[in-house]
């Protein structure tokens, strides 16, 4: 059997995790100012902010799973997908993951999951149809990627922020604005930190979000020894999407960021809000891993 390949750590990315983190904390802690500011009660506020972080840590993957219509698999059920998410995974020398399955022609596939000893990843019936077992591993390897990095974790912390400026930008539109002018005041100011809030939480995710596609290619490369098969696999997966109903892209859009390619990216591979970076810069930079694993460029 050969030598586990370590994935390794990417400065960058670990860099980029903190400090969204950090700037999201802060954030948050002007949202909670704000609002025991506009008269809510401190315990109200705690309970309901640490009963939103605490069902989005351990119920999240559950609820995502549910939203693509995927559910979990055995080894009887899908024996290839089985086989090879355990090959990689001793490969990676990570804990190997739950797998599911979702049941669409979408061609995609995702990670979710609190800790490596707590993910799951998932493969549609349409990525499992078009690539070959070479591209689909490319893909799963991108997928324990993102596990091992612990990037979801992140990316699941941090869209917590943004969910629940959110709600409260939610709830303000329907039920604010009563009341003497004081308390209209006070549900003014609550309404623009909770905007402020959620728009700079969505540029933080979408930033972190890009990069952590760059890390999780070059991993799968590294893990996979040919970057060039998960090149091949994104291209397909490009071409397909086009013919893919617009009706049920739209149905897994809440999602796209924790895809391996994003559902309608035409209209966001040169956007600022995309949650991926564009598809030529990564097929660029996998190009350039292969040659640095054939010894034709310096590492």
């Amino acid at each position: 059997m050969p030598p586990p390949r370590k994935i390794g750590r990417d400065p960058g990315l670990t860099a980029r995790m903190t400090l969204t983190m950090f700037l999201l904390g802060a954030l948050y802690v002007v949202l909670i100012v704000a609002l025991l500011a506009a008269g809510v009660g401190a315990i109200f506020v705690a309970l309901i902010a640490g009963g939103l972080l605490l069902a989005q840590l351990f119920t999240s993957d559950k609820l995502a799973l549910h939203a693509m219509g995927a559910r979990e698999v055995s080894p009887q059920e899908a024996p290839e997908l089985h086989a090879m998410v355990e090959r990689l995974c001793v490969q990676a020398d990570l804990p190997k993951p739950r797998v599911a399955v979702a049941q669409t022609s979408m061609p995609n596939a995702f990670a979710l999951g609190r800790s490596p000893k707590h993910a799951t990843v998932c493969a549609t019936t349409g990525i499992m149809e078009i690539l070959t077992p070479a591209e689909l591993e490319g893909v799963m390897a991108h997928e324990l990627s993102h596990v091992a990095n612990r990037d979801v974790l992140v990316m699941t912390i941090a869209s917590f922020f943004a969910t629940v400026a959110a709600y409260i930008v939610q709830f303000g539109f329907f039920f604010g604005g009563g009341g003497d002018d004081d308390d209209n005041a006070g549900f003014l100011v609550l309404l623009l930190v909770s905007l402020a809030v959620y728009a700079l939480s969505f540029l933080l995710l979408q930033a972190l979000s890009r990069y952590r596609e760059f890390t999780a290619d070059r991993g799968a490369g590294i893990l996979t020894g040919r970057p060039s098969a998960l090149s091949s696999a994104l291209m397909k997966i490009a071409g397909t999407m086009d013919r893919i109903p617009q009706r049920d892209l739209r149905a897994s859009g809440e999602l796209s960021a924790f895809y391996i390619f994003p559902p309608g990216v035409k209209a966001s591979l040169s956007s600022l809000f995309s949650t991926h970076p564009p598809l030529e810069k990564r097929i660029e930079r996998l190009s350039q891993l292969e040659s640095q694993l054939q010894g034709r460029l310096p590492a």
